[in-house]
């Protein structure tokens, strides 16, 4: 297991990689703030936030409706907690319409252009992070730290992680195959734009540094898993549930229902078929097990937008 929940000292999981380079861009850039959006209880989003306001920038997050699973509330505390400005849109197509209308208002309000970050932070900048994690993954190897994975299982979402990671591993050579596990529908992530992804980022490295090497990639070396999406976005499934279990009892590592435990079901799946047993197995694990920033204790939830209040029931 490569553990990715202990990147970063204030808030762990794959979104720490990215905005490293992300908020250094924004500072290169002069931002004064930064608005990002995500689904309700989106784990970028709230990175995004502590980390932002922790680099000084004023920080907005754009959110939109999600099936309510736990730890949204909790996340949309500590985006609280964090000092984020929360807005919300009741779908991922209305926000995104909005984003550009939101660009134009917070220029004109703080006098300069908002530096915008899209959902999970999947553009190039970004997924350079990831590129970092196979370099990373390559030294641990070459170390001997573990064996070289035959296969490596990751989350599908918004494809960041998994076209760094791809781009990175072919650039050193690494053969292992990366096992991109659906989390997501079609439409937001595809063969199609994954592809584009993993281009568009090999070319901004290429312009910053001409040796970086043009890498290409086959079925070999890359494959989409679409077996454990289940229902949807967010929404659990009975094997996804037993590797939460399984986890939790033999590692006490807390998986998530709409990230992490869709591929984790998929690696352990793998681990026990007559098939994989004999091959050497990673599961990157990108959830956060960092403790979540506290709101103040006058916190209240009806103070966010309205449409936000449905995942505090019962509190």
């Amino acid at each position: 297991m490569k553990r990715d929940d202990l990147s970063g000292a204030l808030y762990g999981g794959n979104k720490v990689r990215k905005l490293e380079f992300l908020l250094g861009d924004a500072r290169d850039q002069g931002a004064l703030r930064v608005v990002t959006s995500g689904a309700a209880g989106s784990n970028h989003a709230l990175a995004t936030a502590l980390y932002a306001g922790r680099c000084g920038f004023r920080t907005t997050l754009m959110l939109c409706e999600q099936p309510s699973v736990p730890g949204v509330a909790a996340n949309l505390a500590a985006d609280v907690a964090c000092g984020a400005e929360v807005l919300f849109d009741s779908s991922y197509d209305e926000q995104q319409a909005r984003v550009q209308a939101a660009e134009a208002h917070y220029r004109a309000l703080d006098g300069i252009s908002p530096y915008l970050i899209p959902p999970g932070g999947s553009v190039p900048i970004g997924v350079v992070g990831f590129v970092n994690a196979a370099l990373e993954l390559s030294a641990q190897i070459d170390e001997g730290s573990l064996p070289m994975p035959d296969r490596i299982y990751v989350s599908f979402g918004t494809m960041g992680t998994a076209a760094g990671l791809l781009l990175g591993m072919r650039a050193v050579g690494l053969p292992s195959k990366l096992v991109a596990v659906r989390v997501t529908p079609e439409p937001v992530a595809n063969a199609e734009k994954f592809r584009a992804l993993f281009d568009r980022t090999g070319e901004l490295l290429r312009e910053r540094d001409s040796s970086f090497p043009r890498c290409s990639f086959d079925h070999r070396h890359f494959g989409i898993c679409d077996d454990y999406l289940g229902g949807g976005y967010a929404i659990g499934t009975e094997v996804a549930c037993r590797a939460i279990d399984q986890f939790e009892a033999r590692e006490g590592i807390a998986l998530d229902p709409v990230y992490t435990a869709k591929p984790a079901a998929a690696f352990l799946a793998d681990a026990v078929s007559g098939q994989k047993r004999d091959r050497v197995l990673l599961y990157w694990h990108t959830k956060n097990s960092r403790p979540l920033p506290v709101p103040p204790t006058t916190f209240d939830y009806r103070r966010l937008p309205e449409g936000l209040h449905r995942y505090f029931a019962g509190c």
